[in-house]
């Protein structure tokens, strides 16, 4: 990368850390929230499944539920600019729409591997969760962050409004994780749901995690790999929006 464009990506991920940390409200609630839902919901799991198959359907159920929640910060950092309408002076500026893509999604994309890095790290410390193969693991987490990213990206291209935001994370989180199985397992649930569970991303992402937590490497690639194309598909839909045709989203 040139000294030139590596110092103009630096500025918009500093840039954007600022507006970050100006609103820190929703990111602190995304990185507390899990850890409280975990340590009561987990006596409930351990109760009816043992204490490591309990443990396990604890954080999968958590980690999938709230990081689909967290939606919400990529969706409003994309949203913010369409509706403050600096979308265009940032397109007019010196950057490359590649360099302003990446700016953005940048410090989105950690906020999500952090939250749950720090579920992960909560429940290894504190509720004896066992990581025996931490790259597979972490192999699903860097997916699911991709996804996440994509997902939360065309969110705030395709929403109109806060509002609109804001129920579409909501209702889509909590729909994507039920089917998914995060919540409940499959096999406890209605046969229709497992029929269409594959569908949601979120079963995707807990059955990655249920594999790279048993160490299951081939359940693991599929999950990964059928992830990263949902990513892949929806940050490329996002990005033709975006540079391509952001002046007629800003005035939606």
């Amino acid at each position: 990368m040139p000294r030139e464009s590596a110092a103009r990506l630096a500025v918009l991920v500093r840039h954007n850390v600022l507006l970050m940390a100006r609103e820190p409200g929703p990111v602190l609630s995304r990185m507390i929230l899990p850890l409280v839902f975990i340590t009561l919901l987990r006596p409930l799991y351990v109760t009816g499944q043992g204490r490591t198959a309990g443990t396990e359907q604890a954080v999968v159920g958590t980690m999938v539920t709230f990081s689909l929640l967290a939606l919400s910060i990529c969706g409003g950092a994309i949203l913010t600019e369409r509706l403050g309408r600096t979308w265009d002076r940032l397109r007019g500026s010196a950057l490359r729409p590649a360099e302003l893509l990446v700016g953005k999604a940048a410090p989105a994309f950690v906020v999500l591997l952090a939250q749950q890095f720090l579920v992960v790290g909560f429940a290894a410390c504190f509720l004896g969760l066992r990581v025996p193969h931490p790259f597979l693991l972490l192999g699903v987490l860097l997916s699911w962050s991709c996804t996440l990213l994509g997902l939360g990206t065309l969110l705030g291209v395709l929403v109109r409004s806060l509002g609109a935001l804001s129920a579409a994370f909501d209702i889509g989180g909590m729909l994507l994780s039920s089917l998914g199985g995060a919540l409940v397992p499959l096999a406890a649930l209605p046969a229709w749901v497992a029929d269409v569970a594959p569908a949601s991303p979120g079963y995707w992402a807990a059955r990655g995690l249920r594999a790279a937590l048993s160490g299951d490497t081939c359940a693991v690639a599929e999950s990964c790999g059928t992830l990263l194309a949902v990513a892949l598909v929806c940050g490329a839909v996002a990005s033709v929006r975006l540079v391509g045709r952001s002046g007629r989203l800003v005035a939606l």
